[in-house]
């Protein structure tokens, strides 16, 4: 059982939210805290200038109502909303808040990613507590 449990999520379509929510729910203590976190990745500034105004504002608006329902589901969840590189990020943020897992979810990879997708890979290989993938 674990006291405090990082989630990352991925609003990606090929990725399932469900299995990493779940399995984190059954892994944490009943006094333990789960922390959903999602990485908003940095846009090139060659392609901002093609986005409407505002645009960013919203989605990111959208996605920290999506990420607090379903840390609405969790006991003691919380959802946070950072920016930057998905895997840099997620290692980064947990250095600093020491979680004693990370449960997260990989796509179903391709050659390029022999086993695990990028994140994943790059998350599993670097971080500093426990990991669970969840395909």
């Amino acid at each position: 059982m674990y006291h405090d449990i990082l989630v990352p999520i991925s609003f990606d379509p090929e990725r399932d939210v469900s299995a990493p929510l779940k399995l984190a729910g059954l892994l944490s203590t009943p006094e333990g805290r789960v922390t959903l976190l999602h990485v908003i990745e940095h846009i090139p500034s060659y392609a901002i200038s093609y986005m409407p105004p505002g645009y960013m504002e919203e989605a990111r608006q959208a996605i920290e109502n999506e990420l607090s329902s379903l840390a609405a589901e969790l006991p003691n969840a919380r959802a946070i909303v950072i920016e930057g590189h998905s895997g840099r990020s997620i290692l980064d943020w947990a250095e600093t808040n020491k979680p004693d897992l990370i449960v997260l979810a990989s796509h179903r990879p391709g050659m390029q990613d022999l086993l695990l997708g990028s994140t994943a890979s790059q998350v599993v290989r670097h971080a500093a507590c426990a990991v669970h993938v969840v395909r």
